[in-house]
């Protein structure tokens, strides 16, 4: 009776949080330089109060889209801009700017203080420390049903983050492993639950920026003493930042060629808005740069090629079941998007222009990023736009190409016979250094050009066989390329056969 008591009450809770969280049209107050009438219709009211130059500045409006109530709703409490969003009609009518001015509390000094503790206690922890309670007894009573089985309460939502495995103790003396090991075990995505997440982006400080983009900064910074990587997107590019923390909430995604996923958040500096995802920091830093400076022997190559390519085997492949894994396309395979750890392997990065599949409903998630690929790396059919957009294997046949103009970059930097070349670019004898769509496109589809082979490769016994791979990448025609799993098992066979001392024919 007890255990039919506790699951009661626990989804009769989720089904009022359910409700809540719906969307639906509702009826707000306006007040506002860009408001047409004194009523509007959106999905959330608002109310808000900036303060600038003493001088408070009150709003009122509606809120229409998961992308606009993400931006405002998580916006945090500092010492001059407050909001606070609802979901009733006409439920923002009752906020007054003395209401709002008092949640930016000053200290005796007269100070600003940015949270209010009371506030935070009341509103935020009391009731996830309730929910967690009742996830715990609800996981209890599931561990003695089913003992071999567990499972989500709700699968990833792309407002509020991964929102299972809700966590309210003190993290005071939990490393990033430990913190992560637990998140394995929760069943949810590669990162840490959403609480954490907002926790551990808080409490990091930016040490030094170690490289910029065309979508912004990724920064070096420091969580109790452990070194992360963060990078922070423009507010403008909230659709990448959005895509690739989707992405990477994906169940079962985390496996060690893939960059490990930690936290992703909203936060504000410098009164702007960043927009920041956290994992895992490699010194090396990219296989572009660690090519620049270092060459490698032939087994280090191989490790390196073998990596990537199993990285690769985990994305494209769907794993089936209760807690499943889409088919995930990278799209944007390259030599800056793959980082080189300390044991010389790699992990493959920045998955903001995935696409996922399932077979189960035949779904293809292309999310909603208008950015392309770089177009030194396209394949024939992109370049030529003859590629199947509603096919999810030619997205797969797609990263091959990129892949193999990878193991070009990586056999040029391996030592034969005491022999190396400078490092290049894939077609850097043959396109300027940022081509254009149709440089490249009259290079690979209308001249039908590879990258350029030395002869000395083809009296190596490694060489020769990664460029036997390679070619076997590049078929003009998508369906001849080879799959991940096959270029993984003969790297593999490379490299044993390197270490026997018998040259693979």
């Amino acid at each position: 009776m007890g255990r039919r008591c506790t699951r009661v009450i626990f989804l009769l809770l989720l089904q009022a949080l359910w409700t809540l969280a719906e969307d639906g049209s509702i009826e707000c107050l306006c007040m506002g330089s860009d408001c047409m009438a004194q009523q509007c219709k959106g999905e959330q009211c608002y109310s808000s109060v900036t303060v600038s130059g003493g001088v408070p500045s009150f709003r009122r409006g509606c809120l229409i889209g998961p992308e606009s109530r993400r931006m405002t709703c998580s916006a945090s409490v500092s010492a001059n801009h407050v909001v606070e969003c609802c979901a009733r009609p006409m439920c923002n009518a009752n906020a007054s700017v003395d209401a709002l001015l008092g949640m930016l509390l000053k200290d005796p000094t007269g100070e600003p203080v940015r949270y209010r503790v009371e506030t935070l206690v009341m509103l935020v922890l009391v009731p996830f420390a309730v929910l967690a309670l009742l996830a715990l007894l609800s996981v209890s009573v599931c561990r003695r049903l089913h003992p071999r089985r567990l499972e989500r309460l709700h699968e990833f939502d792309p407002e509020q983050g991964a929102i299972d495995g809700l966590i309210t103790s003190n993290m005071g003396d939990s490393t990033l492993a430990d913190l992560l090991d637990h998140s394995c075990t929760s069943g949810s995505g590669s990162g840490l639950p959403f609480l954490v997440q907002r926790t551990v982006a808080r409490q990091i400080s930016l040490m030094e920026c170690v490289g910029k983009g065309r979508y912004g900064e990724v920064w070096r910074g420091q969580w109790q003493g452990e070194n992360v990587a963060v990078k922070i997107f423009s507010s403008r590019d909230e659709k990448s930042w959005f895509r690739e923390t989707e992405i990477y909430n994906t169940v079962l995604l985390r496996h060690e060629n893939i960059l490990g996923f930690m936290a992703s958040d909203m936060t504000s500096r410098n009164s702007s808005t960043q927009l920041w995802l956290i994992a895992h920091y490699h010194e090396h830093g990219s296989l572009y740069d660690y090519l620049q400076r270092t060459a490698v022997s032939a087994p280090d190559a191989l490790n390196v090629a073998a990596s990537v390519a199993s990285g690769l085997v985990h994305l494209h492949a769907e794993i089936l079941g209760t807690e499943g894994k889409p088919a995930i396309a990278h799209r944007d395979l390259k030599s800056k998007n793959i980082l080189v750890k300390k044991d010389l392997r790699c992990c493959i990065a920045d998955l903001g222009l995935a696409v996922t599949h399932t077979q189960a409903d035949n779904q293809l998630d292309v999310g909603n990023n208008p950015k392309v690929g770089t177009k030194r790396y396209m394949a024939p059919e992109v370049l030529d736009e003859t590629i199947q957009t509603d096919c999810f294997d030619a997205y797969k046949r797609v990263d091959i190409w990129a892949f193999g103009l990878v193991l070009w970059e990586i056999a040029r930097r391996t030592y034969s016979n005491g022999i190396v070349e400078e490092y290049k670019p894939p077609f850097y004898d043959q396109v300027p250094n940022d081509p254009s769509f149709e440089e490249m496109r009259k290079v690979v589809c209308v001249e039908q050009q590879r990258p350029f082979i030395p002869n000395r490769w083809f009296s190596d016994p490694t060489l020769s066989a990664m460029v036997k791979l390679m070619k076997e990448c590049w078929y003009q025609n998508p369906s001849a390329r080879l799959t991940a799993l096959r270029i993984k098992k003969t790297l593999d066979k490379i490299h044993s056969s390197l270490e026997n001392g018998k040259p693979d024919c």
